[in-house]
């Protein structure tokens, strides 16, 4: 089974920055790769979100502060956080979409102090 690695959550305070970074390994053609937040008592949400040809959607209040990235289409994605807000406290999935499946990794946690 495919297992998504994962890395760079951590705890700061409000108006800090962190970058968290997803691996797919294996040699696959990825159709896109994002990342969504599950804040606390909270349904899990888009945060951004790269498709192969480069186009890119961010969800609510993420466009501005949080960039998503792919360098030379590789299997490995970055998510550039910002300016980060109390609210984006939360655990961090990434998913990948690949030969019509999708898949998960474990989690990052990401905690924002005001």
């Amino acid at each position: 089974q495919v297992q998504l690695v994962e890395s760079g959550g951590g705890s700061v305070q409000a108006g800090d920055s962190l970058r968290l970074s997803c691996s797919h390994p294996g040699n696959i053609a990825i159709s896109g790769m994002g990342w969504y937040q599950k804040a606390p008592e909270k349904q899990r949400e888009l945060v951004a979100f790269m498709y192969a040809g480069g186009a890119v959607i961010y969800g609510i209040a993420r466009e501005g502060r949080f960039t998503i990235s792919r360098p030379n289409a590789e299997n490995t994605m970055y998510l550039q956080m910002n300016s980060l807000k109390p609210e984006d406290t939360g655990v961090y999935y990434c998913k990948s979409r690949a030969a019509g499946q999708d898949y998960w990794g474990q989690g990052t946690q990401v905690t924002v102090a005001s």
